[in-house]
């Protein structure tokens, strides 16, 4: 499966904000964004002017996009999931990202970034319901119960994550029992939940052209 490989540092200066794709090197003087907060490139200090319609809605859903760690082609299908759906598109799309088990692994503390949880998913370091689930777009549900399999808890990565989880806000939608290793989906996140500046409906106008 294709992947994007280049510094994930130039994406957040792409976008102009941070995006937090390198986990606690985000927090720290390390952070490329902060010590280059101006676009990658050679040309990238000189960029300005007065941008169109097409790219201020193109801007918003690249930044989506990286935040989730997704092309194009998967980015697409999960819009046309929510389109299908009854309620408001853009935050039909929202929410199913949030719903991506890489997603909860990452929000939940377990990893410090959403490509670090991808990753720790793939590697089968995770149950759901009981079961080995290693889909990182795998869609949780209400009431399921995300767990840290016994063999993978002394981990340095995840231990160390949830050593750094006190820097990021914790999602009212989401019940953790650290001490165990457990997370539970209470409920699907509402829009006033999702604090990312994030303006959906510039990516519904996006694709609706």
């Amino acid at each position: 499966m294709a992947r994007y490989v280049d510094s994930a540092c130039r994406l957040c200066r792409r976008e102009n904000l941070k995006l937090f794709l390198k986990g606690d090197r985000c927090f720290t003087d390390k952070c490329g964004f902060e010590r280059r907060s101006y676009a990658p490139g050679q040309h990238g200090q000189r960029r300005g002017g007065k941008i169109s319609d097409y790219g201020i809605q193109l801007r918003e859903k690249q930044k989506v996009k990286r935040i989730y760690g997704m092309l194009e082609k998967q980015f697409r299908r999960y819009y046309s999931r929510a389109e299908r759906q009854k309620g408001i598109t853009g935050t039909n799309l929202l929410v199913l990202l949030e719903r991506r088990l890489d997603n909860i692994v990452y929000r939940t503390g377990f990893a410090a970034s959403r490509n670090q949880a991808r990753q720790l998913v793939r590697h089968s370091h995770f149950t759901v319901n009981g079961r080995k689930v290693n889909i990182p777009s795998y869609q949780v549900k209400i009431g399921d119960v995300i767990e840290v399999k016994e063999i993978s808890r002394k981990i340095t990565a995840i231990s160390d994550a949830m050593e750094t989880f006190v820097r990021r806000e914790m999602p009212t939608w989401l019940d953790v029992d650290g001490g165990n290793f457990r997370a539970t989906v209470k409920a699907f996140p509402n829009r006033e939940e999702l604090t990312m500046p994030v303006n959906e409906q510039l990516i519904v106008e996006l694709y609706s052209k």
